[in-house]
């Protein structure tokens, strides 16, 4: 039997250097009656120590409260809570509201900013948005033009912009922002329209650039010292950003950076994935195409890369590896590591050592996962870390023109970026995943700025031979590398999770549920419709002695592109609208924020 070790929140472990940190967003994460980030702390567990609610009473749950965001299309992210005041943001145009939790949600302020509506059609799978992010008496919001504001938290009032990209050349944003130290972190969407990926520092006072690391380029660009930063404990080399590139196709690689950011303040690391190269016809772009497809832990002061690890090179079925990065500090062997664990949109979970970058455990978290038969794990041998491809999956070996059937899972992966959570109650990571497998035939494809850069026609469809669905809520074992339990649902699972010490795990389904089910068995204990389907990420918070549980629902995102965007071509959404074709039957558009409570 592991030792049990509750590690609430990164930040506790750094409590004695805060002054090396924001001191006011530390603060906040450590009050859990507040819910200050999106992903939960530091470390991405979206765990909650409030268990007012838990498994022997979750049943009794009722509506506690109501807010229509006034927006349709896709609610990804959740609210945040800091004090007495709940921030709820919407997709584009991106409104931020300020909701007085003392006064029956009344709206404080308003901030709606405006956008060219010319970056809708530019954006890809939606037009989402997955939430602010407070530090330093500041809400930052990362608009989908790609400008990066500072709102006064009491006022809304604007303190500072940033401009960081272009949406005429295919730059847009989907994602939230790191607020850490003196800094706000933020990365960049657009591996569809040939964009070179990066990452940038703004000065969290000021919003002046500090650094910015490209995905790939030179060593200069990507921020890589070729003989201190390592790939599985060897150092990368020079031009290790360009020389698996032919030519000059690196300068439209994408490896864009939309995902979701941790980090361990003693080690003074951030952590976040990079996406598919560019484009998506694999024939166009030979070699190994890195650093796309990456796990990346950089320095957070200068941006300067430590390690890499690329999970899927030369990636052949747009298996973007930008999903969250949970850390934890669990015993292997008898010893207590650091580590860091990945489920990846390619079908596999990886356990690493996260100071080292070793690589623990690499296994499939679906067991319908049939591109690759696993991945090489002696250290010793010319191909340790790499998957190896089966042939019959392959798109690169089929070619250009090629119909390649029954890859599994869909580009879309065993999960996209709706986030797990991790209980350290428990020492399980609860997994919303996609149970869904594609055909994919590439083409040719020019580039031209602005313009789609894909180069593939791509069909989705359910798992065949299982349980008919689309979607799987599993518990996984990240240091055995298997399953513990798995509940089938109709569709993806595309909703963020949340733990808490009340022995339950939340999680949203496409059709509109709130489910919660026990955290040791998977035994479904509660569930609600909301008035759309769900996408957004559960979140808990404490006001006036009560525990309140907070879910936006709002059907969209790449699954429920058809009915966000009303399209009908089955090959339409990148392939999704013939797949998710079921879900209009079962859901409509809406943006609603339900909140949740036990009866008084």
């Amino acid at each position: 039997m592991k030792k049990l070790k509750l590690f609430t929140s990164g930040i506790a472990l750094c409590a004695a250097s805060m002054a090396f940190a924001n001191d006011d967003l530390i603060a906040q994460m450590e009050n859990s009656s507040q819910w200050a980030i999106q992903t939960g702390d530091y470390k991405n567990q979206r765990y909650s120590q409030l268990d007012q609610i838990n498994a022997e009473n979750v049943g009794d749950l009722q509506v506690a409260w109501t807010f229509s965001t006034g927006v349709l299309r896709g609610h990804e992210g959740s609210p945040l809570v800091i004090g007495d005041v709940m921030y709820v943001h919407t997709p584009f145009p991106n409104i931020v509201y300020a909701l007085d939790l003392k006064n029956e949600g009344k709206i404080i302020w308003k901030y709606e900013p405006k956008q060219d509506p010319d970056v809708i059609p530019v954006m890809c799978c939606d037009t989402v948005n997955r939430g602010v992010a407070y530090a330093d008496g500041k809400i930052f919001l990362h608009q989908a033009d790609t400008k990066v504001v500072a709102l006064n938290a009491e006022t809304g009032a604007v303190e500072w912009e940033a401009q960081n990209g272009d949406p005429a050349i295919g730059e847009t944003n989907t994602a939230t922002v790191l607020p850490i130290k003196d800094k706000v972190i933020v990365g960049i969407s657009g591996g569809e329209f040939g964009v070179r990926g990066h990452t940038t520092a703004y000065d969290m006072a000021t919003g002046e650039l500090v650094w910015r690391a490209y995905s790939m380029g030179p060593d200069s660009d990507i921020l890589a010292d070729p003989e201190n930063t390592t790939h599985l404990g060897t150092p990368v080399g020079a031009d290790s950003g360009t020389n698996t590139w032919e030519g000059d196709q690196w300068m439209i690689g994408g490896g864009t950076t939309w995902g979701w950011y941790s980090a361990d303040l003693d080690e003074n690391l951030f952590y976040y994935g990079t996406g598919n190269p560019s484009t998506w016809n694999p024939a166009q772009r030979p070699g190994d195409n890195r650093w796309s497809m990456t796990v990346m832990a950089r320095d957070i002061d200068t941006g300067m890369a430590k390690w890499f690890y690329q999970m899927t090179p030369h990636d052949e079925w747009d298996y973007d590896g930008v999903n969250e990065m949970i850390l934890s500090e669990q015993e292997i062997d008898g010893e207590e590591r650091k580590l860091l664990t990945h489920f990846d949109r390619n079908g596999l979970a990886y356990t690493m050592d996260r100071v080292s970058g070793e690589l623990l455990v690499a296994e499939k978290y679906d067991p319908v996962v049939n591109w690759t038969t696993g991945v090489d794990m002696d250290p010793n041998s010319e191909t340790y870390g790499r998957p190896a491809v089966v042939a019959q999956y392959s798109t690169a070996q089929n070619g250009e023109d090629v119909n390649t059937t029954g890859i599994c899972p869909a580009a879309l992966g065993t999960k996209d970026q709706q986030p797990a959570a991790y209980s350290p109650k428990t020492e399980m990571f609860y997994v919303p995943t996609n149970h869904v497998c594609m055909d994919y035939e590439p083409f040719r494809v020019s580039y031209t700025a602005g313009q789609p850069y894909v180069g593939a026609t791509l069909s989705m469809y359910p798992a065949p031979d299982s349980h008919g669905g689309m979607g799987n809520f599993i518990a996984w074992d990240n240091i055995n590398g298997e399953i513990k339990w798995s509940i089938p649902e109709k569709f993806s699972v595309w909703s963020g999770a949340l733990a808490t010490a009340g022995d339950i795990v939340f999680y949203g389904t496409l059709e509109g549920h709130l489910k919660a089910v026990h955290a040791d068995t998977g035994e479904e204990l509660y569930r609600f419709k909301t008035p759309s389907g769900i996408i957004g990420n559960v979140m808990t918070y404490e006001s006036d002695g009560r525990q309140y549980v907070g879910i936006l629902s709002g059907v969209g995102g790449w699954a429920g592109i058809g009915l966000a965007a009303g399209l009908t071509n089955p090959n339409d959404g990148l392939g999704a609208v013939g797949g998710y074709a079921a879900l209009s039957d079962y859901t409509a558009l809406g943006g609603q924020l339900t909140v949740f409570a036990l009866p008084n």
